[in-house]
């Protein structure tokens, strides 16, 4: 699974008439990737449907009509463009050459193919909208081709991770009372499942004693659901969902839209899809039976959980041990399941409470996203960066669980970094874009945590906005919003197809994931903080092997213009290995590394010799 390190000037001139694809890494390795840890992964997080058209047949997810029917439209943002799982097993060389050791996508499950009120439809191409939680989308092909794209990745040695939803199904549900469009939330306090009915006024769910006592016998008293609004399933959809216990209204909370603030936020419908009764112990054991099989069938290795903040941490208590023992009944011991708790700060405090209280292994890194943002993209003190690490005691298990957190850069649903550089500044040229864009990338390949390439960051992918905007075809695209933006690092556009092993990003990012790969210090090592400041410029820390105790020295400049420091390092350190950018020869007296680097530059120094 290795691959041989291109020096960094090569990188920065390699030409893309010119340029071979990788070598595969060894197929030897492949028997062992299961006893891989979580932070030993470098993750590649993909939207099949705007990754590779493997299969035109299934373009239309055999239904037949139009865009509205069938959910597919290339020239539409919101539409089905085509991707599915042969295009994912297509492209496993591309995606091995990067250096990707795991591969997690969008929820594959089907999904209602269109919702939303006339003139503001789209499709259910992103995979959250499921009616069907045992199969693929139509659209993505069948169980068949989702085993074959599992056992291809298998082969070479590459994890399968599987994004889930267990908050909310498809919206389905109507309401009596008011208006599709504007559907208040009802709290529990103005409309408890007990409020009176009927003339006699009696109690519509006589015996219920609320949803904090969590017995089967305590919800056998739930027998009406229209204690907040009266749910109506239209007659076409009365069956659509599978399992079928999902089509009960009894199974949802059915007190109206979220407005993601208060008790509103864990029992209103999220967007108006159907918001699951999460704390009934029918629905933790209907959730448990449908995701214990995926991993029984297919023998999937993680699970990124989708909106986790937005249900009750007693679910998770029990849905996470029951993910973990089902996995390792199926010979997968490093099963990874992370959550996906919303955050738009660099204060990793509240998302480490999802690992204490509700017990998840780890938690998407959003404080890691912030606080690279605000001292790379805003400008702002390094010191923000020694507080973030600072911080992570606060996780279950403390530091060495925040090995872990899987790390990003931008995502599908806050956009691109990219993006980002451009909503911080609305001036930037596009060689800063890129110069800072490849500082963050060796930034986030070499710092504590599990990191995630989003798809198309490789390829220099700039995006319009979040959402619908930052979810670029990589096959060649008819969408006139992704096509009239020039890439970064190339002269191309999304109009064509962008799997381009050439490309300076791509050449960067494998040669990193290279380095990380052969050194256990940045996949499992301790990380210590050397250097900080007030104001941009550089941040540096050391990270350790576990088993050797070496020592390699990582440091940025966050700065446009070249800075320098003396950054401590152990005081046995005598002189430095360049692994990648630009580092001393020597240390400069005995705890003291030399360090001067160019505008957005950084360096990888590993300790070449020590002394007793």
């Amino acid at each position: 699974m290795i691959r041989t390190a291109l020096p960094l000037l090569a990188l920065a001139t390699a030409g893309c008439a010119t340029a071979q694809a990788p070598a595969p890494r060894s197929a030897d390795t492949a028997p062992d990737f299961r006893s891989r840890a979580p932070s030993e992964e470098i993750v590649y997080f993909v939207l099949p449907d705007r990754f590779e058209n493997g299969d035109t047949a299934n373009d239309m997810g055999g239904l037949s009509g139009g865009p509205l029917q069938t959910g597919f439209d290339p020239t539409h943002k919101g539409f089905f463009h085509g991707g599915d799982l042969n295009g994912l097993t297509k492209r496993l060389d591309y995606l091995e050459g990067l250096g990707v050791t795991a591969i997690w996508f969008a929820p594959i499950f089907q999904n209602k193919p269109v919702q939303g009120p006339p003139g503001n439809e789209s499709a259910g191409y992103h995979g959250y909208w499921v009616t069907d939680f045992t199969r693929p989308d139509s659209h993505f092909g069948t169980r068949g081709e989702f085993r074959t794209f599992v056992e291809a990745a298998h082969a070479r040695g590459m994890k399968v991770y599987m994004d889930i939803i267990t908050n909310h199904t498809a919206d389905v549900i109507r309401y009596e009372e008011g208006d599709a469009t504007d559907y208040a939330y009802r709290s529990r306090g103005d409309y408890p499942y007990s409020r009176n009915g009927g003339v006699d006024g009696s109690p519509i769910n006589d015996g219920f004693l609320g949803d904090t006592v969590r017995t089967q016998e305590n919800f056998a008293g739930l027998t009406d659901p229209a204690y907040a609004y009266t749910p109506v399933v239209p007659q076409a959809e009365r069956d659509v969902k599978v399992p079928a216990w999902l089509n009960d209204p009894i199974h949802y909370h059915n007190r109206g839209d979220s407005t993601f603030t208060g008790e509103s936020s864990r029992f209103g419908d999220f967007a108006g899809l159907d918001d699951l009764f999460t704390e009934q112990p029918a629905v933790v054991k209907g959730m448990i039976d449908i995701y214990a099989a995926w991993i029984r069938d297919f023998g999937i290795d993680g699970y990124r959980v989708d909106t986790a903040r937005h249900v009750n941490p007693e679910f998770w208590q029990a849905f996470v041990p029951a993910m973990l023992e089902t996995a390792k009944a199926r010979d997968i011991p490093n099963f990874h399941i992370f959550g996906e708790v919303y955050r738009d700060d660099s204060d990793n405090g509240y998302i480490a409470q999802y690992t204490r209280r509700d017990g998840f292994p780890a938690v998407l890194d959003f404080a890691f996203q912030n606080a690279v943002r605000e001292v790379v993209s805003q400008g702002k003190g390094t010191y923000i960066l020694n507080e973030l690490f600072d911080g992570d005691v606060l996780y279950e298990g403390g530091e060495e669980a925040a090995l872990a957190m899987p790390t990003f850069l931008g995502n599908h649903d806050m956009g691109r970094f990219t993006t980002q550089l451009r909503w911080d500044d609305k001036d930037i040229d596009r060689g800063t874009m890129l110069a800072k864009t490849k500082l963050t990338h060796a930034m986030l390949l070499t710092l504590r945590g599990s990191p995630v390439i989003y798809y198309g960051a490789e390829q220099g992918f700039v995006g319009d906005g979040n959402d619908q905007a930052a979810r670029e075809d990589m096959f060649a695209s008819r969408t006139a919003s992704y096509n009239d933006n020039t890439l970064i690092g190339t002269d191309a556009t999304t109009a064509v197809e962008n799997f381009d092993v050439g490309h300076p990003l791509y050449r960067l990012i494998a040669d990193l994931s290279e380095v990380r790969r052969t050194h256990p210090a940045l996949t499992r090592g301790k990380q210590v903080v050397r250097h900080y400041g007030q104001e941009a410029g550089i941040f540096a820390a050391s990270r350790f092997d576990p088993d050797t105790g070496e020592e390699i020295l990582l440091v940025f400049n966050t700065a446009a213009a070249p800075k320098s420091a003396n950054v401590v390092v152990n005081y046995q350190a005598r002189a430095f290995e360049t692994l990648s950018g630009t580092c001393a020869n020597e240390v400069a007296a005995p705890g003291s590394a030399p360090i001067a680097l160019p505008a957005f530059g950084w360096a990888v120094c590993r300790v070449s010799r020590t002394v007793p």
